[in-house]
């Protein structure tokens, strides 16, 4: 299961307790204080990881705690450290202060390392209390307590293209012939409930990501639909493909179809449509293709070097949309 969202509690380590010791040997006649200081509490880290894509890891999992240092000795034994708790999170994942909504981090980079609670310090023993006029002092000190944060982890992918279009324009189909990706495919709207996420390979050993958002229809950016839930995975990708059928065979207009999606690409975000895009004329060995390829050519204002007619289902004219993908990419210098 794909999860991009969830509320969580963060709670570092307390510090150990001091302890009250005294020293008590054989033949030694005046002893002393020998309590040991406590073990500091283990912190939270966040790292992001490359190979970790989803929240799904943290679905079940309201409460999250580093471990306790333990309490100090005698004979001056210092009590064990806390194990730090390091969780690892894809990267593009927000974290956000669950009461104000504040984002506290936005995990953009690879293989960084946050502290994001502070583990208790660890409580003093007697032996620290000593001094030239107070020689057997009688106190120590508790362990403070590990800061502790609710917070909320909201991820948004980045990805070098993300496939966009209207249920059941090919993405899914696409992507699993890109990429030998085996994704769920069916004739029927909103076959595809979660993003997928797979690379293309080139000779060269050089990668692109693609992410399939699933299906954006009209009036998604007021959260109709799937909405809003997955127009934000478009945010960070570098590169749109824009995916049109355009045999028609679902009864929409190929070309209103391709403003219907701009058109909720920019009242989401209005700058989302600066982003180098692409499209893909799917399903050209169909009987209605050519009509219709006919008319949104006349209308395409853009460069047509932009319009890549292809056969997903029968791989047709595949290569020349993958290497414009594979050079836009390399143009938005993120993952080469």
């Amino acid at each position: 299961m794909f999860v991009d969202s969830v509320k969580i509690t963060l709670t570092a380590g307390d510090g150990g307790n001091g302890v009250v010791a005294w020293r008590r040997e054989k033949f030694i006649p005046k002893g002393g204080p020998t309590g040991g200081n406590g073990g500091k509490g283990g912190s939270v880290y966040l790292q992001t990881d490359p190979s970790v894509h989803s929240l799904e890891s943290f679905r079940n999992r309201r409460l999250l705690k580093a471990e306790n240092g333990l309490a100090g000795g005698s004979n001056l034994r210092q009590g064990r450290n806390g194990k730090d708790l390091i969780l690892l999170i894809p990267q593009g994942t927000l974290i956000k202060d669950l009461s104000t909504q504040d984002i506290l981090l936005d995990c953009t980079e690879l293989h960084q390392k946050w502290l994001i609670c502070t583990g208790g310090k660890g409580g003093k023993g007697n032996d620290c209390f000593k001094s030239s006029t107070n020689q057997a002092p009688n106190i120590c000190t508790l362990g403070t307590a590990g800061e502790s944060k609710e917070i909320e982890f909201e991820l948004k992918l980045i990805a070098d293209v993300g496939l966009i279009g209207m249920p059941n324009a090919g993405k899914s189909t696409l992507l699993s012939k890109l990429t030998h990706t085996r994704v769920k495919i069916g004739a029927y709207p909103f076959t595809t409930l979660y993003p997928n996420l797979s690379f293309v390979q080139f000779d060269d050993y050089s990668r692109v990501l693609l992410a399939d958002i699933p299906g954006i229809i009209k009036n998604a950016h007021t959260d109709k639909g799937l909405g809003l839930s997955f127009l934000k995975h478009i945010e960070r990708t570098s590169v749109l493909l824009f995916m049109i059928d355009i045999s028609g065979e679902e009864g929409r207009d190929p070309w209103e179809d391709f403003l219907t999606l701009q058109h909720e690409l920019e009242a989401y975000q209005n700058n989302l449509l600066d982003k180098p895009f692409i499209v893909a004329l799917n399903k050209i060995d169909m009987p209605e293709a050519e009509k219709h390829l006919e008319h949104f050519y006349s209308n395409y204002p853009f460069d047509r070097q932009t319009l890549f007619p292809i056969s997903a289902k029968e791989g047709m004219d595949l290569k020349p949309l993958v290497e414009k993908m594979r050079e836009l990419a390399q143009v938005s210098g993120k993952r080469f």
